[in-house]
């Protein structure tokens, strides 16, 4: 078995785990011990997929592949961001100025910057996938950034931390979705000869994802009663 193939089976077998991993914690109470220690597999696996999208991208551009390898690289960026943010928001629950810090904001240029660079790529070879998928990086950035700085305005209070951590909860479930249905689904979807068929998995777990953050933001955000307290804005991978 070649280097490539080890990766690409130990890149399923954690994807595999992370989506069932997923679905467990989300759907068990949250805070429950259930919900604490899948979370921790879920985000264990993750760092299997993660781990393995790396040096796959390098073969990629190793071979001249350059769209495909820079775009798993993108991939890494804006999943390895949403798996960091969902870590640190239960770690520092309690110390929203050690959250929002420097690191915070590099970690969102980087975003932006990553974005942007997969959109130069899309345009340049035509591809709408790089051109359209490009701005979740950015969005996600962008929300960073915004957050960051209503935190340096007014300290975050209240369950601001909670926001944070399912929001990023929901990228890295789309994360994890995208890689099942876009790519490991992939050889199904192409029967269907249909370009809107082979975009849908990258798109509608965004579509799912908004709906969700919709939802937990009702039950979840601030009350708007009288001088409310500032919120920052919702970090996720736009939903």
């Amino acid at each position: 078995m070649s280097v490539y193939k080890l990766l690409l089976v130990l890149h399923i077998a954690a994807g595999v785990v992370a989506l069932i991993g997923f679905w467990i914690a989300g759907l068990s109470r949250k805070g429950s011990p259930l919900h604490k220690s899948v979370g921790r597999v879920y985000l264990a696996a993750m760092l299997g997929v993660v781990g393995t999208s790396l040096p796959m991208s390098v073969f990629h551009l190793a071979a001249g592949r350059v769209g495909i390898g820079v775009f798993l690289v993108y991939l890494v960026v804006i999943t390895s961001t949403s798996m960091w943010l969902s870590w640190r928001a239960v770690q520092l629950k309690r110390e929203a100025a050690a959250f929002y810090n420097r690191s915070h904001v590099a970690v969102a240029v980087l975003n932006v910057l990553a974005g942007l660079i997969v959109f130069g790529i899309g345009l340049e070879r035509g591809q709408p996938l790089l051109m359209g998928f490009c701005w979740v990086g950015v969005i996600l950035g962008i929300g960073m950034l915004r957050a960051a700085r209503a935190a340096r305005l007014a300290s975050p209070t209240g369950n601001w931390w909670l926001r944070e951590h399912y929001g990023a909860m929901l990228g890295n479930g789309i994360a994890t979705h995208i890689a099942f249905l876009g790519i490991g689904m992939r050889p199904v979807l192409q029967a269907f000869d249909s370009p809107i068929v082979m975009l849908l998995p990258w798109f509608l777990p965004l579509a799912v994802a908004g709906v969700a953050g919709v939802m937990l933001d009702r039950r979840y955000g601030p009350k708007r009663q009288g001088a409310s307290a500032a919120r920052p804005a919702a970090v996720t991978l736009p939903g």
